[in-house]
């Protein structure tokens, strides 16, 4: 099949909007072997109508893109309400602030060069996360519940949209109201491994939440340890 054409399997199709034509063909030889479906587009403009036309279980998306950046991609898919899970990759460091912006609503990032294991890793465990456990109770903690079935969270009489990554991270705090979760514990737990970022992450993530959730913001700090759900301030 030609290289824009989608190829379709079990797992479901992913979108890889990425210039480099070495790195997009690694990663798809990588999401095949996986049971993945890819399509890869090349530049911004054509990656955003591919996403929007084929509605992909998952979006890898470079950041330096021409046309379009992925940055822009990602701020347009969340403004028209698509919230499919985006692992991002960038060249350089200093763009991680930007890409886990509050307002962005990324979901992951790898920076180059990154091994396609860990790519195909990191995206599985999105993937299974967003998918929800078996048994479904409804959490609740303060003014905010938590359908982890519909994966809904309703804040007041609010519904909220978050990332998949947002959303597991706030049921991982509501799942034990008043319990001081270290950023390790979160790491290990939303993200599935403690050791590929830093407490940063988890920071960042935390904020984007509480802004999202505003005056009804479960969420408490316990400096120089972590974070938890409280009923109560």
């Amino acid at each position: 099949m030609g290289l824009n054409g989608a190829m379709t399997d079990a797992r479901g199709l992913v979108v890889i909007v990425e210039d480099e034509r070495a790195i997009a063909d690694l990663q798809r030889l990588y999401l095949t072997e996986a049971g993945f479906g890819v399509h890869i587009e090349r530049d911004g403009i054509a990656g955003l109508a591919a996403i929007r036309r084929l509605r992909p279980v998952a979006i890898i998306l470079d950041v330096g893109l021409p046309g379009l950046d992925g940055i822009e991609i990602c701020r347009r898919l969340r403004e028209s309400g698509d919230w499919t899970p985006i692992v991002f990759v960038t060249a350089r460091d200093d763009e991680v602030d930007r890409i886990l912006g509050i307002e962005l609503g990324a979901d992951d990032y790898l920076t180059k060069p990154f091994s396609p294991r860990e790519l195909v890793a990191r995206l599985k465990s999105l993937l299974r996360r967003q998918s929800g456990p078996e048994s479904s109770p409804l959490l609740s903690v303060g003014a905010v519940s938590i359908d982890l079935e519909r994966r809904r969270v309703v804040a007041g009489e609010t519904v909220i949209s978050l990332t998949s990554t947002e959303f597991d991270l706030l049921a991982k705090l509501a799942s034990a109201p008043g319990r001081v979760f270290t950023r390790e514990e979160l790491l290990s737990s939303v993200w599935g491994q403690a050791d590929y970022a830093s407490g940063r992450t988890v920071d960042v993530h935390v904020a984007q939440v509480r802004a999202k959730l505003g005056d009804h913001s479960p969420i408490r700090t316990s400096r120089g340890v972590g974070y938890a759900a409280v009923d109560d301030d």
